[in-house]
């Protein structure tokens, strides 16, 4: 096939694509429209206002209020994650001085190594 032939033809697949994903935009708003509908009727009848909505989906459990109460309008407070801690290297090269943690895909370094013979076992950092 010509390179041509082969542009056109992606050409007319990436048209079919977005012309799909048109058609999935539209139709997931035509699916969400009754369900919003319906959350809100089910706020008003339930007296629920937004904040409490607010809260209660930051927190991932329900907002508690005290029956005939409202709630005041205010921020919604978002638990803090734990910032992630960088893991100690386990493997490190002896010619570059690479290292890898151990987690996840091994490095091509590593890779390349274990290719021509060597053992994981061999790169192991000893404290």
């Amino acid at each position: 096939m010509a390179r041509e032939t082969y542009a056109a033809l992606q050409a007319k697949i990436e048209k079919e694509i977005n012309k799909l994903q048109k058609k999935a935009e539209v139709l997931q708003t035509k699916r969400r429209k009754p369900v919003i509908s319906s959350i809100i009727t089910s706020m008003r009848e339930y007296d629920i206002t937004p904040e409490e909505i607010i809260a209660a989906y930051g927190t991932g459990k329900p907002a508690r209020v005290a029956p005939g109460s409202r709630r005041k309008a205010g921020a919604a407070a978002r638990p803090a994650t734990a910032p992630k801690r960088a893991v100690a290297p386990k493997y490190r090269h002896p010619q570059t001085g690479e290292t890898w943690s151990g987690r996840g895909k091994a490095p091509r370094w590593l890779a390349a190594e274990e290719a021509s013979g060597a053992t994981r076992d061999s790169f192991l950092i000893k404290e």
